[in-house]
C-alpha cells in the first residue's frame, strides 16, 4: 500500500486511464473488423473512413502514437482496394 499522497492519486488516475484506453482499443478492434468483413467495396470504404476517424481520435487522446496510427490505417487500407 502506498504511503505518499501523490502515489495514491497516481494509482487512481492510472486506473481511470487504463479503463479509458481499454475501451478505445476495443472500439478500434471492432471498427477494424467491420472493414475486414465488409460485403461490398463501398461498405468497406465507409467502414475504413470511420476507422480512420476513430484512430485519429485515439491519437489525440494519447492512446496511440502518430506513426502507429498511420501504420494501422495503411495496413487496413488494403481491404478497401479492389482485388487485382
Amino acid at each position: 500500500m502506498p504511503h505518499h499522497k501523490s502515489t495514491i492519486k497516481r494509482l487512481r488516475s492510472d486506473a481511470v486511464r487504463r479503463e479509458r484506453n481499454r475501451q478505445i482499443k476495443t472500439s478500434l478492434r471492432s471498427a477494424a473488423k467491420r472493414v475486414k468483413t465488409a460485403s461490398s467495396p463501398e461498405e468497406a470504404t465507409e467502414a475504413h473512413r470511420a476507422f480512420t476517424s476513430t484512430v485519429d481520435r485515439a491519437v489525440k487522446k494519447g492512446v496511440y502514437k502518430k506513426k502507429t496510427a498511420s501504420r494501422m490505417k495503411s495496413r487496413l487500407s488494403k481491404h478497401t482496394k479492389p482485388a487485382e
